[in-house]
This record gives structure tokens, C-alpha cells and sequence, in this order.
């Protein structure tokens, strides 16, 4: 999902919303087509790449023997998300 909205885009502030919509849509629709009985979240940053870099942190109380987490990292030349 995320190469297929930013691949080949170069950072532009004013498409940012547009980005993680598409971005965040997309991946909630290919996670329902699955068929699987789960609850999704789905979060989304896009930042400009730069010398000072970019950290988040989250948290969760969750079932660890059925409950998961999967963390997708994509950058190109001019963005990470």
C-alpha cells in the first residue's frame, strides 16, 4: 500500500493528508479481505527525512497469546513513513 501512494513522490507538505488517508484506507482494505475474525488499527506518519530523524512510541495492554503487532517502514530519498 505504501509504495503504491508514495512511491516515486518526493515530500510535499500540502499532500501529506491525502498520503496517510490513502495510505491508512488502503491497508484496513486489504486487511478486511483476509476474512479474518481480528480488529485492526492502523496508524500512519509521513516525515519530511532529515538529520534529525523521526521517533514515536505506543502502547498496548493486549492478550499476548492471541493478540499481535506488525510495523511497516518505508523511506525514499526525500520521506520516511
Amino acid at each position: 500500500c505504501i509504495d503504491g501512494v508514495l512511491g516515486g513522490e518526493d515530500y510535499n507538505q500540502n499532500n501529506i493528508n491525502q498520503w496517510t488517508a490513502s495510505i491508512v484506507e488502503q491497508s484496513l482494505t486489504h486487511l478486511v479481505k483476509l476474512g479474518k475474525a481480528y480488529k485492526y488499527i492502523v496508524t500512519c506518519a509521513v516525515v519530511q527525512r532529515s538529520a534529525y530523524g523521526f521517533h514515536t512510541a505506543s502502547s498496548c495492554f493486549w492478550d499476548t497469546t492471541s493478540d499481535g503487532t506488525c510495523t511497516v517502514r518505508w523511506e525514499n530519498r526525500t520521506m520516511n513513513c
